[in-house]
């Protein structure tokens, strides 16, 4: 798109660079009538649209390449490269309509069965072997590795029928007979009734039940500040499900394609499944594929067809709408991306998902027999063209006409566009840029070994330290949750999952008090600065939240250093944050029209805070801070040494960590990223947190290496100054805490362990209800072996 970019003129850019939405049909036409004449523009759709040229297409001598290398690992015994390379041959095999490919597909399923029996995933094994059979049902090989498998799961009575089949249909003398000795084996088995670890094929449900009764009804109202936004009529209690919804169309990033499910956004098993039409996606099951590529599902009641189906700003309640309604039907969302072409792979993740709800609503018009002319889909969602930058405007630009012309190429001359269609997506691309919510998948991090939703925690892993990481998987659009507004202080969580959003209530919340979730930057996390300019670029908005309104210690600390002053806990800003007359900020306690700088959450017993609170809590201050000078004391510091020193140290704890995790550790790095550790806190603020987030790095190294006490000390560091950052009942205290749980079950320390926990589940239990094992599973995990006692040696 670079080449494309710099090839517009002058005239042309300026035109598109100053335009407002009411210029749009003079600026997509002019700037379409340029690029038509232009041949770079020829040559790049040609190259996104060429069934020739697709780097997507399937490719039989590709795939039995792919089978060949496989057959070769399994032969040397070099099992997961083998899996590997049977899954990459399923990608590229062609799938024929006339069935002369039947053998190669079912081949390729059970020799990756047998690779995957061999690495004891026997659940994933099974499915193969049902996909083989269900393609091809006198494939003796597979009835045969299928009863295999069900032996090694003690389902001796499946084990026997399907070798019984195997036997059947196997042709070769020296298979019968191979068959018959395994046969021979199974006889002596307890035949038993109720067989175990037996899962049904392919049927993984995306959706999540929900058995909250209680109802919360929201209302939209608009205000000055803020536009619309959400409330209710009726006072909400903590930890109450608020809100439910699926998505009206989402997609996954390119840095997960390869790694999660491209449906549900799950984490891919071994047994992927892929579409049958390119190589782009991988599915978790065989239904999710059928919900992505086309089949039987239900209906959403989407809101594409004319503004009149726009989400109403009277009176919402919560409702679940993953519930399926029979004999119904989705549009397939990955449908148009196939076809010969690759354009969806190429393009950013923001312009296929405007492509997704494009195809939606010609769809919905095909359906309806409302196809005669096309203009694009009337979302009431807000969008900031107006105020884009010259730069990103052409960009919509470019980008609008060339996914306009890849649809084209898919739908041919089955529809007719509308003069205003380029406008139109322009415009869907802004509003998906502005209102897209991105899916964030719980992962937890202690590498499968010592902790496990089935087995719980083995104390004889000493190097497990329990974490869990927030992954951004995808984007999707939910109509009713764009509607929330942004605080920095939320009182709203929103978690995920699969492709369903949920928003919980974290704090109580008066009748008419605005909802607001976060759209990224809390505070605490980051200061007020950094918060305003991140809202900035991303959704166009200055915050005016009650946490932006007012200057809250976290601002002040977060990214402080200390004063040099052995006596002051003043804070030394490392630049001018906060900008006022003359870098000076009026501070009242009083009633004011100033800035007022206050101490959420802070406790009367908190000695500590209180003592650096008093530094700023006095009445009728100038609050100077300017970069190198303590807010207080107004000593200075070499700034740029203190950052470069401090960063230098940040590095060599980073290094520390990372040689644990690889088991290279000696004295000499613990011994020099503790000397950086003192580095830091002579430096930092002591709530700052750059040094939080060394304590925690000190502490996750130590855990590897099996030095639990040192591990302890540290990790509780890191979680006291956190607390002062947010506040004790954070969700991020609580996944801290549970670092913690796990260091002290490594030591042997039980009762620390549950007090520990139990501090961690009320976080939990507020921020997620009871969604909270099946989003966090290890959390679980966890309980279990906290309530029952150790799972292995101590």
């Amino acid at each position: 798109m670079e080449r494309l970019k710099s090839a517009v003129p002058a005239d042309i850019r300026r035109a598109v660079g100053e335009g407002t939405t009411g210029d749009l049909p003079t600026t997509t036409s002019l700037l379409l009538g340029f690029l038509d004449g232009l041949p770079l523009f020829h040559q790049v759709i040609g190259e996104l649209t060429d069934p020739g040229l697709a780097l997507c297409r399937k490719d039989k001598g590709r795939a039995a390449e792919l089978k060949g290398r496989g057959n070769a690992c399994f032969s040397r015994r070099e099992f997961d490269q083998a899996l590997g390379f049977y899954s990459q041959a399923l990608r590229y095999v062609p799938i024929s309509s006339d069935g002369t490919d039947d053998i190669l597909v079912p081949a390729l399923y059970v020799n990756r069965a047998s690779t995957m029996h061999k690495l004891g995933l026997l659940e994933e094994c099974l499915r193969d072997c049902d996909r083989a059979i269900s393609i091809s049902p006198t494939y003796a090989k597979a009835w045969y590795r299928r009863g295999m498998v069900n032996a090694s799961l003690k389902n001796y009575s499946s084990a026997r029928h399907d070798l019984e089949v195997a036997l059947s249909m196997e042709v070769t003398s020296s298979g019968k007979s191979n068959i018959e000795q395994e046969l021979k084996l199974i006889l002596l088995k307890p035949q038993c009734v109720n067989e175990v670890g037996r899962s049904s094929s392919d049927c993984k449900d995306a959706g999540l039940p929900h058995t909250e009764p209680h109802k919360v009804v929201l209302e939209c109202i608009a205000t000055p500040n803020k536009g619309r936004g959400m409330t209710s009529p009726n006072d909400i209690s903590p930890a109450s499900l608020i809100h439910v919804e699926d998505p009206l169309a989402a997609i996954i990033l390119k840095s997960c394609r390869e790694t999660y499910c491209h449906y549900c956004f799950s984490e891919a098993p071994a047994d992927v499944v892929f579409c049958p039409l390119c190589t782009i996606p991988v599915y978790c099951s065989r239904k999710c594929q059928e919900e992505a590529v086309g089949g039987v599902s239900w209906n959403q009641d989407t809101y594409l067809e004319s503004n009149s189906n726009a989400v109403d700003l009277g009176t919402l309640s919560l409702t679940s709408t993953g519930c399926k309604a029979a004999n119904s039907k989705q549009i397939a969302e990955h449908r148009h991306e196939c076809g010969g072409a690759h354009w969806a792979a190429v393009l950013p993740a923001d312009i296929v998902l405007a492509g997704r709800l494009m195809a939606q609503y010609i769809d919905n018009r095909m359906l309806t027999g409302k196809s005669s002319a096309i203009s694009g889909p009337n979302l009431d969602l807000i969008q900031h063209y107006d105020v884009d930058s010259p730069t990103s405007k052409l960009e919509s630009h470019i980008y609008a006409i060339v996914l306009l012309l890849c649809l084209q190429k898919y739908y041919r001359s089955d529809l007719s566009w509308k003069e205003e269609t380029l406008s139109q997506l322009v415009l869907l691309i802004c509003q998906v840029k502005v209102n897209s919510i991105a899916i964030v998948c719980m992962k937890s991090m202690d590498g499968g070994q010592g902790l496990t939703e089935n087995k719980g925690y083995s104390a004889a892993d000493d190097g497990v330290m329990c974490s869990v990481e927030q992954v951004k998987v995808a984007q999707a659009i939910y109509m009713s949750g764009s509607l929330f507004n942004h605080s920095c202080r939320p009182n709203v969580h929103t978690y995920f999952h699969s492709r369903t959003l949920f928003l919980r209530s974290t704090a109580f919340i008066k009748s008419g008090s605005p909802i607001e979730l976060s759209y990224g930057p809390q505070a605490g996390e980051m200061n007020l600065v950094k918060r305003q300019q991140s809202l900035q670029e991303n959704y166009k908005f200055t915050c005016q939240c009650s946490s932006c309104s007012e200057l809250h210690l976290s601002d002040l600390v977060v990214d402080s250093f200390c004063c040099p002053q052995s006596n002051c806990l003043g804070a030394v800003s490392e630049s001018t944050c906060y900008k006022s007359e003359e870098n000076c900020v009026h501070v009242s306690v009083d009633e004011s029209d100033v800035c007022k700088l206050s101490l959420p959450h802070v406790s009367k017993v908190d000695e500590d805070i209180e003592k650096i609170g008093k530094l700023f809590f006095r009445n009728n201050v100038d609050l100077k801070i300017n970069p190198g000078y303590c807010m207080s004391c107004r000593s200075q510091i070499n700034l740029s040494s203190a950052v470069a020193t401090s960063e230098k140290a940040a590095s060599k704890i980073n290094r520390f960590k990372e040689l644990a995790v690889i088991n290279k550790i000696s004295e000499i790095p613990i011994t020099s990223a503790l000397q950086s550790l003192q580095q830091i806190k002579k430096l930092r603020h002591p709530y700052s947190k750059a040094l939080a987030q060394a304590e925690d790095a000190i502490a996750e190294g130590f855990a590897k290496i099996g030095d639990q006490e040192q591990a302890r000390k540290h990790c509780e560091a890191s979680i006291k100054i956190l607390e002062k950052l947010y506040h004790p009942k954070h969700i991020t205290i609580a996944h801290e805490l549970i670092k913690l749980v796990s260091i002290e079950l490594s030591l042997g320390d039980r009762a620390s362990a549950a007090a520990t926990f139990a501090q961690a589940e009320v976080i939990f239990s507020l921020y997620y209800g009871p969604d909270v094992e099946r989003i966090l599973p290890y959390v679980d995990a966890l309980k279990r072996t906290v309530i029952g006692g150790f799972i292995g040696v101590l």
